[in-house]
């Protein structure tokens, strides 16, 4: 029964990946279970300069998910090279996953520059789909011209996959991401959290000191399938499809959509050993469906 799956040309023990803001730099967890049974995973959303994020409350429970507005806290691409990388690789013996954003052209290039020279990244995950930070990220992911431009320059300084993350708070996701795969993107990861919106009933004022935030979790997963569907059809370069994902058989219905690979965000949230449960289901849903390879399922929805 094989599980393995190849992604821009490096090989995943299993498709499952934890997504980008959910699972830190790995350390963490790695004190919870042995995460090298991971197929890998994306790591904190990294920027050129330290964040603070946003202002709290920054986080709301709903139905059938939450609403983030962290605004990508994070230390900073040289104090992640310095001090995270190398804490990482004690505890993670794999290619990792490099997520970048950024607030204009240059800071893109110039992070995915330094982060490519790690031996430690295989793949630089590269965030034009924000939904929580003024004047940056999802402004580039809402226009094909402005998602090719950060794709191009992108990968004029690196030799290594660039897979650009797009917003599903768009009206046409194929565009998009036919225009990065025409600038040279070797793949597409969708979707990233969709806007939304919680009032107080009693203070009668936003829950989000961000007035808005990310929406995540099991209630975007139709949606997320559809768009992953769309996407894969449109383009012959990878897809790595996420959002909502919490199961084996979810894992399943995003790569019949046409995913080479998943990663599994909120649901890390509610049981840091999400993943590994998932991974270790895997192969009784593989046998319950008569699966006999992952990789001979992707796009296979008929």
């Amino acid at each position: 029964m094989g599980l393995n799956v190849n992604l821009c040309g490096i090989e995943l023990e299993n498709p499952v990946i934890p997504a980008s803001g959910t699972f830190g730099y790995g350390y963490e967890f790695a004190d919870l279970y042995d995460i090298n049974v991971l197929g890998t995973f994306s790591f904190k959303g990294t920027t050129k300069d330290p964040r603070f994020g946003n202002p709290t409350p920054r986080i709301a429970e709903c139905p059938g998910g939450m609403i983030n507005a962290v605004g990508l806290q994070n230390p900073g691409v040289e104090a992640v090279i310095a001090r995270e990388l190398p804490k990482l690789k004690e505890v993670f013996h794999k290619p990792v996953m490099a997520n970048v954003s950024g607030f204009s052209v240059a800071d893109y290039a110039y992070t995915c520059q330094r982060l490519d020279k790690e031996e430690q990244v295989g793949w630089l995950e590269v965030n034009v789909s924000c939904p929580n930070v003024h004047g940056g990220g999802m402004s580039f992911g809402t226009c094909p011209e402005a998602a090719a431009e950060v794709t191009r320059a992108v990968k004029a300084v690196t030799t290594k996959p660039v897979i650009i993350k797009l917003s599903p708070n768009v009206t046409d996701i194929v565009s998009i991401a036919k225009a990065c795969e025409d600038a040279g993107a070797d793949g597409i990861s969708l979707i990233n959290t969709m806007l939304g919106m919680r009032i107080d009933l009693r203070r009668r004022k936003p829950v989000i000191a961000n007035t808005m935030g990310g929406y995540s979790g099991p209630g975007i997963f139709p949606v997320a399938v559809r768009m992953v569907y769309q996407v894969a059809r449109a383009v012959k370069i990878p897809v790595i499809g996420m959002g909502g994902v919490g199961s084996a058989e979810d894992v399943v219905e995003m790569m019949l959509a046409g995913a080479t690979a998943v990663e599994v965000g909120a649901a890390n949230l509610v049981d840091p050993w999400a993943c590994k449960t998932i991974i270790e289901d895997l192969p009784r849903v593989m046998k319950e469906y008569k699966i006999e390879n992952l990789s001979d399922i992707i796009g296979g929805v008929q």
